[in-house]
């Protein structure tokens, strides 16, 4: 779902250096619109995408309530019907506009979007700069939270831009091509894993959201994990043996999707056009590629791959255990392809763990031992999502570089589609 909770722990000292990280984020929030026309950033093609302009003034909303109001006593507000148009699920913060009907404000224009912006911008860089020590000590962990908060909306502009484009029959690309280096297909080798007495979870100084902890223990068998995600062409040889018309691989409740939504065929994005399997990405339509990861699959979706070719997918304790020692680089957003890319160095070990897709997990989301969530209304939206939702790692494509961890957990309900969501499989040793 990908929304905010409070970070463990926050100490900002350097108010220049978090003055031009401020500055760089919010303008990197302006440059994903930047390609959009206004018509463009109005749409909202189902309940779960918002339109960009919401995304971008909801973000300016976060810093206008829980900084500028409590710690800029001079702050004079930009517009206060915002407050009930841009508030998201805070029920302590007030009433709100409905979630699916974010798509019928053709008002405010993204004109006045933009100035809403520049508005809360300029105020909150002078509130970093003037800001006394006290009130300081209390700003600073918030501004970091929004910053990440402002990251995560990030990729849902990209995410949510995406399925407003694929409906269009003009099938619009957000982006020209980039182009990256080709790769044929390989056949996943296997990381072997001893199991034991681990411990998981965010430790350190660094901000994390709050689900990220707390570090506890954890008990795993031995293991294994493929060296690379599920690639599109393996996906083309599940269905190509009936994946979708065999209900002997499926969770009861995915086979119940597969047969109520008469589109599972494929995964989303993918159409077959003259017996050749086209997919629709940021770049527009074209062939699939059966060496780059597969992506935009559902949970029963990969749990139902898994199970046809035999193997499983890992839980988010195994994921993480075996991903400790990766490197937090990948093709993440700053690569600018904005879609899961071919792996092309051949080197040995676990690869693409980090950027091009978001890797399903077996594990629902639920809190970790001994976990709180945060009083107040920034700690509403973590905890409260712990029911019906499984766990995704590692990041995707259209995540910011520098917003992703090791012990990152992100969320979506096993229906859920639209994310650069894929897989990597597992089995037990």
């Amino acid at each position: 779902m990908l929304d905010i909770a409070p970070p463990l722990s926050a100490s900002i000292t350097d108010r220049t250096a978090e003055r031009d990280r401020f500055a760089a984020i919010r303008q990197q929030s302006e440059a994903l619109a930047a390609n959009l026309s206004p018509e463009d950033q109005a749409i909202q093609s189902m309940p779960d995408v918002s339109p960009t302009k919401w995304h971008l003034a909801h973000t300016s909303w976060f810093f206008e309530t829980f900084l500028l109001a409590p710690f800029a006593p001079d702050y004079r507000g930009f517009d206060p019907a915002f407050a009930y148009l841009f508030n998201s699920y805070y029920e302590a913060v007030g009433p709100r506009h409905p979630r699916p009907e974010r798509g019928l404000l053709s008002r405010p224009t993204a004109d006045a979007v933009a100035a809403y912006r520049d508005h809360v911008t300029a105020a909150m860089l002078r509130l970093i700069e003037i800001a006394g020590e006290e009130a300081w000590q209390q700003a600073a962990p918030l501004i970091e939270l929004g910053l990440n908060h402002e990251q995560q909306h990030q990729e849902l502009i990209l995410m949510d831009i995406k399925h407003v484009f694929s409906m269009n029959p003009l099938l619009p690309a957000y982006q020209a091509p980039r182009p990256h280096a080709a790769a044929r297909e390989r056949s996943p080798a296997w990381v072997e894993f001893a199991g034991g007495l681990e411990e998981i979870g965010h430790s350190g100084d660094g901000f994390a959201f709050d689900n990220e902890g707390p570090r506890h223990k954890v008990w795993l068998e031995p293991f294994r994990l493929a060296s690379r995600p599920v690639s599109c062409g393996d996906y083309l040889d599940f269905i190509a043996d009936g994946g979708y018309r065999r209900p002997e691989f499926w969770l009861s409740e995915g086979w119940a999707c597969v047969q109520q939504q008469q589109a599972w065929q494929a995964p989303l994005y993918w159409r077959c056009d003259d017996s050749e399997w086209r997919i629709f990405t940021l770049s527009g339509e074209r062939p699939i590629d059966p060496a780059e990861p597969v992506c935009h699959v559902s949970f029963y979706e990969a749990d139902a791959f898994a199970r046809w070719a035999g193997k499983r997918l890992p839980t988010e304790a195994e994921w993480e255990i075996a991903a400790r020692d990766v490197a937090l680089a990948g093709n993440l957003a700053d690569n600018g392809h904005l879609h899961p890319c071919p792996e092309t160095s051949g080197a040995a070990g676990l690869r693409q763990m980090i950027g091009d897709v978001w890797e399903w997990t077996a594990s629902p989301y639920i809190a970790y031992p001994r976990f709180r969530p945060a009083s107040g209304a920034v700690g509403e939206y973590n905890g409260k999502f712990m029911s019906n939702q499984m766990v995704l790692r590692g990041g995707a494509a259209v995540t910011p570089a520098g917003h992703i961890r090791i012990t990152y957990r992100n969320f979506f309900p096993p229906s859920a589609r639209w994310a650069f969501s894929g897989l990597r499989l597992a089995e037990d040793l």
